[in-house]
C-alpha cells in the first residue's frame, strides 16, 4: 500500500514533466481553468466575507446557550462548513474546468498516450460528449462528496477529533473522488464507462490516493490549479494508461 501511495504520488510528477516538457501544452492546459479560477474565486470570497453570518444561522439552535459553549459551536459549524465546501469546490472547479477544456484536455491526454505508445482505435471525445460524460460524472460524484460531507460536517462537532481526523477524512475521500475525475478522457477514449473506470480505479486505491492527495491539496492553493491540473490531466492519463494495460495483461 505505501508503495503503490509513493508511486501515486511519481505520477504526479511524471504528470508536471509531461506537460512542463512542453509549452503549448501548458498554455492549452491554463486557458480553460482561467474562467473557473474567476468564477471559484468570486465564490470564495462571498462565503469567507460572510462565514461569521452562516455559522450564526446554522447555530442557531445554542442561541439560549453559555457564550462559551455557543462561541465553540460557532466556531465548530464554520470549520465544518469550510472544510465541505473547500471539498466540493476543489471537486467543482475541476469538473467544470474538464467540461469547458474538454477538447484542449484530450489534446493533453492524446499527445501522452502517444508518448506511452498510442491507443489503439481510440474514440475521439469531441467537445459535447466530453461536456456530457464530464457533466454526468460530476452530478455522480459531487452527489457522492455531498453524502459524505454530511456525517463530516456531524463529526465536526465532536471535540478535536471534529477538528483533526476529520478534516483528514475529507481530503482523502474528496481527493479519491477527484482521481476519478481526472481519469475521465483517458478512459472515454477507450470506449469505457463511468462504472468500469470506477471499478478498475478500486483495484489499486491507494496508487490513486497518491496520485490524487497531493494533487487535491495543491489545488487548495489559490492559483496554483492553473498549473496543476494541466500536469494532473497527463498524469492522469498515464495513471489509466497503467491500470489499463495491467487489465488487459490480466485478461490474457
Amino acid at each position: 500500500m505505501i508503495k503503490d501511495f509513493g508511486a501515486g504520488f511519481g505520477l504526479l510528477l511524471r504528470g508536471f514533466r509531461l506537460v512542463f516538457s512542453s509549452p503549448k501544452r501548458v498554455l492549452v492546459g491554463a486557458l480553460p481553468a482561467v474562467l473557473t479560477v474567476v468564477l471559484m474565486i468570486t465564490g470564495w470570497t462571498l462565503l469567507f466575507s460572510n462565514i461569521d453570518s452562516v455559522a450564526g444561522w446554522l447555530g442557531g439552535f445554542a442561541d439560549s446557550w453559555s457564550d462559551t459553549w455557543r462561541g465553540v459551536v460557532q466556531v465548530a459549524i464554520g470549520i465544518s462548513v469550510v472544510v465541505a465546501t473547500l471539498g466540493l469546490s476543489v471537486l467543482l472547479f475541476t469538473a467544470i474546468t474538464l467540461m469547458i477544456g474538454g477538447p484542449f484536455y484530450e489534446y493533453i491526454a492524446e499527445e501522452v498516450e502517444d508518448e506511452l505508445g498510442g491507443v489503439p482505435e481510440a474514440e475521439q471525445v469531441g467537445f459535447w460528449r466530453g461536456f456530457l460524460v464530464g457533466l454526468g460524472g460530476t452530478v455522480l460524484l459531487v452527489g457522492t462528496s455531498v453524502l459524505f460531507a454530511i456525517p463530516l460536517f456531524l463529526g465536526g462537532f465532536i471535540p478535536v477529533v471534529g477538528q483533526t481526523v476529520i478534516p483528514v477524512l475529507a481530503v482523502f475521500i474528496n481527493a479519491y473522488l477527484l482521481g476519478i475525475e481526472l481519469t475521465g478522457i483517458p478512459f472515454t477514449r477507450r470506449g469505457r464507462s463511468f462504472k468500469q473506470r470506477r471499478r478498475i480505479l478500486a483495484t489499486r486505491r491507494a496508487l490513486v490516493l497518491g496520485f490524487a492527495v497531493p494533487t487535491y491539496l495543491l489545488c487548495l492553493i489559490p492559483l496554483a490549479a492553473l498549473i496543476v491540473i494541466p500536469a494532473a490531466m497527463a498524469g492522469g492519463t498515464v495513471l489509466s494508461h497503467q491500470l489499463l494495460a495491467g487489465e488487459r495483461t490480466a485478461r490474457m
